[in-house]
């Protein structure tokens, strides 16, 4: 039966209390962790967000109290007063209040609790699909609970950085109009304008953009961002973003700030240095070098361009690459040359799931002695040239895809990340980040046989590329970075576009006629026409940054409530079918139902 909590107040959390409060008379709230009755005696220990702490009841004079403790279960929700002494046994060096414990003199059961599905205990093994139906009971255990009050940390100090800064925090709307420019929108029905739908955004871009041409100079949200898309580990329906822009700035001014801003953030919650300036990386060159616009610079195995070492081969994969226009490269994995032909077979897969069509290989053995699947299509000269170029010594593997430029890089950047987590090269403590610049403007899409924005239609060229929007769209950068850790995208932003003769011509290599243009972003163009600033901006994925942070391997495991991979809850069973009359006053018909 619960009790009242009338009369008593919380005077601290757990780890609240040390030594230092020993012969204090204190009163703690939290759920029972264990109970372990020795006849007698009963040790409980117990549970808030801060941590665990003993409590003791003990005493012949204290038999009531003692046979109401041993009653109690884990999980259930108790007060406890008593007084802080110094533990009688042994001290325990794993808990923060390990060398105290309370000797109790009262005691409320708040709520008695269930056999809980799973136990509420750090780094459990429990189904992930059962965590998640239970949520409110995983959120419980002390690993999550870290990384949750670890994100309100980041949030916190984003906030008071920005603020110093001279950010204004403001909200943008989140019914929007839904813009078909890239991933899926999720929509909403409008009751009072039929068969009308407004859209949720998928960032605050335009709006930001807006903000600048009124006048606030420096803009931050850490706004609600929701995509209709396949999801993956790091991936969520809804996802929160830390928004930022500014005017009156060019690409260093930007960078500047978001440096300094992760020096502090990081330092604050992990007290680990990040070295500034950051180092950057055009796009280019982290393709060339890393097959990848987000490499991971924790380790080396970089790409090599053999093209040239191969071009007179007779190897038919090197030569019929080559003259389509495309790129032999390679990567060696050192110490690897005497992994077995079923292992190598398996990374031949692994990269047809990026468009190869398949690996050659060379494995030098410790002898110096050579393996390769296409050594009877070289002269021995051919082959020294080709060790010597990836700089193969006895014991590595060298490995190579040949095929169009996109292929290659992405193949053997994915390859490349593949060995470094097979040969254990990736370490979570360590931290490097890389600004990456200069993307391409543009990407060419076979799909809908136009180029398509890399980023938005809004970046700003370079200014001494726009001379070749015309002639040769694809060569044109962007002036747009983006800030990588570890070989994930953390953020991204560009300069934005603000004089009306580039943005017209943007619009229209992207294929859009004046009258889409203005369909579409109709009242960004007309604010335009009324005095707008140079402006740029940049956001992060709060979500992917904690991840990082908190050493995760997915984003779920740092959101409270997140939905699993068919964006669906498996706590409130979300989404769900709608009352019928709620269809009909939105004018719409459940055909799925109906059919």
């Amino acid at each position: 039966m619960a009790e009242s909590m009338k009369g008593l107040k919380r005077t601290h959390r757990c780890t609240e209390l040390s030594a230092a409060n020993i012969g204090e008379t204190v009163t703690v709230m939290g759920w029972v962790q264990k109970n372990r009755n020795k006849g007698g005696i009963v040790f409980l220990d117990l549970r808030d967000r801060s941590g665990i702490l003993q409590i003791v009841f003990e005493g012949e004079e204290q038999a009531e109290l003692i046979e109401k403790a041993a009653r109690l279960r884990s999980e259930f929700v108790i007060a406890v007063v008593g007084k802080v002494e110094a533990r009688s046994g042994a001290v325990n060096e794993n808990l923060a209040t390990g060398q105290i414990e309370i000797r109790a003199e009262e005691l409320r059961v708040l709520s008695e609790a269930e056999t809980p599905p799973f136990p509420i205990e750090e780094n459990i093994k429990t189904k992930e699909e059962l965590r998640l139906k239970y949520r409110y009971l995983d959120l419980r255990r002390p690993d999550l609970q870290r990384n949750l009050m670890m994100r309100s940390k980041v949030t916190t100090l984003t906030r008071q950085f920005l603020a110093e800064e001279g950010f204004l925090e403001i909200e943008t709307p989140i019914l929007g109009k839904s813009t078909p420019e890239g991933a899926r929108d999720y929509l909403v029905p409008s009751r009072i304008h039929p068969g009308s739908f407004y859209g949720l955004p998928q960032s605050p871009q335009l709006f930001k953009q807006l903000l600048m041409c009124s006048g606030y100079d420096r803009y931050f949200q850490i706004a609600k961002c929701f995509r209709d898309e396949d999801l993956r580990a790091d991936r969520q329906p809804e996802f929160t973003q830390i928004d930022m822009e500014l005017s009156f700035v060019d690409v260093d001014d930007v960078i500047d700030v978001n440096e300094r801003y992760l020096a502090k953030v990081f330092k604050e919650v992990l007290d680990v240095d990040v070295q500034l300036p950051i180092r950057r990386m055009t796009w280019q060159e982290a393709m060339d070098r890393f097959g990848s616009d987000k490499p991971d610079l924790r380790f080396g195995m970089e790409l090599v361009n053999v093209t040239e070492v191969v071009k007179d081969s007779e190897f038919a994969v090197f030569k019929g690459a080559i003259e389509n226009g495309g790129t032999v490269r390679g990567i060696n994995a050192k110490g690897q040359g005497q992994m077995p032909r079923k292992k190598i077979d398996k990374l031949v897969s692994f990269v047809k799931d990026y468009g190869a069509k398949g690996l050659a290989y060379i494995a030098i053995s410790p002898d110096n002695t050579i393996k390769s699947s296409f050594a009877k299509f070289m002269t021995e000269e051919e082959m020294a040239a080709l060790v010597k170029a990836m700089d193969g010594e006895a014991g590595d593997l060298l490995l190579f895809a040949a095929d169009k430029n996109k292929v290659v890089w992405d193949s053997l950047g994915a390859l490349r990340l593949e060995l470094a987590k097979q040969m254990e090269l990736l370490d979570k403590n360590e931290y490097n980040f890389v600004w990456i610049t200069e993307f391409p403007l543009l990407e060419w899409s076979d799909e809908q046989g136009r180029f398509l924005a890399m980023h938005h239609p809004f970046t700003m060229p370079m200014e001494e590329d726009l001379e070749r929007i015309d002639t040769d769209p694809g060569s044109v950068r962007a002036k747009a970075y983006d800030i990588v850790l570890n070989g994930n995208e953390i953020g991204g932003g560009s300069i934005r576009i603000y004089q009306n003769e580039i943005q017209e011509k943007m619009f229209e290599v992207l294929g859009f006629t004046k009258e889409q243009a203005h369909e579409q972003f109709g009242f960004l163009l007309d604010a335009f026409k009324y005095g707008v600033p140079p402006h740029a901006g940049l956001a992060y994925g709060l979500d992917r940054l904690v991840m990082l942070m908190a050493k995760e391997d997915s984003i779920r495991d740092v959101m409270a409530f997140p939905k699993i991979k068919d964006a669906s809850c498996l706590m409130t069973e979300a989404p769900g079918l709608v009352d019928e009359k709620q269809m009909k006053e939105l004018g719409l018909q459940n055909r799925s139902v109906e059919e």
